[in-house]
């Protein structure tokens, strides 16, 4: 349901043997599966339950991206592997957002150049990779070496944090951006406007609808930054755990 009249008064989290769980009262929360609703962070569950206790009258489910991406990583509704995720994620690098470039009309032409190039050249650095742009309906020829690096890029994540990268690089239509988000590159405000860059043209151009553009764009904010603190805290987890062992 979009929405549900809110039945609680109180959100706590406590430990349990799985990870941290979060309580409605005395009722511990359960995922749409009736899975325990557990979470490998204290960080991650004080964002969760925060999402929670920020609800007022009614419970406005499509608000709470944080619950629902722990929902997806806990129940796995498509039954994906890692393998599996990772396809679906390198599927946008082959019609990256900022690889696709027009030759008309000349001022959008030379604002892709000028807002998109130097994300490029930053990944292409960073990952020592070669990836280029390109004006064809193809899209760029992506080598395959390239590709490998990527794969082996995203093998390196868990499960739960490789959910958050392929959920923002649906967003913005872009796994450049994406990888320039994790790796705090730039902002999500930033990279939000480059992956709309053509419709921002636009919209200069021509003018926006009222209140409809405003609203697609804050909501676009919204899924981006909850999936990238998503991701940053299911890091936070795996960093942790590993240093104890370390230890």
């Amino acid at each position: 349901p979009a929405e549900r009249k809110r039945f609680y008064q109180n959100v706590s989290i406590s430990q349990g043997e799985g990870g941290f769980e979060i309580n409605l009262d005395h009722r511990k929360l359960k995922t749409p599966q009736a899975k325990l609703f557990t979470v490998p962070s204290e960080a991650l569950a004080i964002a969760v339950a925060t999402e929670w206790d920020s609800q007022k009258d009614t419970i406005k489910f499509y608000t709470m991206h944080l619950t629902t991406l722990c929902n997806t990583a806990l129940d796995n509704p498509t039954q994906r592997n890692k393998t599996q995720l990772i396809r679906a994620a390198m599927k946008f690098l082959e019609t990256d957002t900022v690889c696709y470039r027009v030759e008309e009309p000349a001022a959008l032409a030379e604002l892709q150049k000028n807002e998109w190039d130097p994300v490029v050249a930053w990944a292409e650095r960073r990952y020592n990779v070669a990836i280029g742009s390109s004006t064809s309906i193809l899209g760029p020829n992506i080598p395959a070496s390239t590709k490998e690096t990527f794969v082996s890029q995203l093998a390196s994540y868990n499960m739960w944090a490789l959910q958050g990268i392929e959920f923002i690089i649906t967003q913005l239509k872009s796994l450049i951006l994406s990888m320039g988000l994790i790796d705090r590159h730039m902002t999500v405000e930033r990279a939000v406007l480059l992956s709309r860059l053509e419709e921002e043209y636009q919209i200069q151009q021509w003018g926006s609808v009222a209140w409809a553009h405003d609203y697609d764009l804050c909501e676009l904010r919204a899924r981006v930054a909850a999936g990238t603190l998503f991701v940053h805290l299911c890091l936070e987890s795996s960093t942790v755990k590993h240093k104890l062992l370390q230890d």
